[in-house]
């Protein structure tokens, strides 16, 4: 079993002043708390290591699991998006709205980071 987290953390900070996701501009400390965070219940989620390998650093735009976690998934996604201040691009967020519509109870907790 591996451990794999919701918000990739090379994608996080691409070295890109262009990325989208918030991350670029973080100092070394933010970076170390959240490559470590333990805050939250969904920053850590066990799973296969094929799981983890397929996953890569791809977001739900081009990676999603098993049909079954879906929404679970992204939520955990979202709300560790949430917790972090990060942004989502336009294909992100046309994936996680589509998913979501399947998850019409779905109700999402989140903690801001420090």
């Amino acid at each position: 079993m591996s451990r794999v987290r919701q918000g990739s953390t090379s994608t996080t900070w691409s070295r890109s002043p262009k990325s989208t996701t918030g991350g670029y501009g973080w100092t070394t400390e933010r970076r170390r708390r959240y490559a470590n965070d333990l805050g939250s219940d969904v920053t850590l989620v066990g799973v296969t290591a094929r799981s983890n390998r397929q996953k890569s650093d791809q977001d739900p735009s081009t990676w999603m699991p098993a049909p079954a976690v879906h929404c679970r998934y992204i939520g955990e996604w979202v709300a560790t998006k949430h917790r972090w201040g990060l942004a989502v691009d336009q294909a992100e967020r046309e994936a996680l709205l589509r998913y979501a519509a399947d998850c019409p109870n779905a109700n999402l907790a989140f903690e801001r980071a420090s």
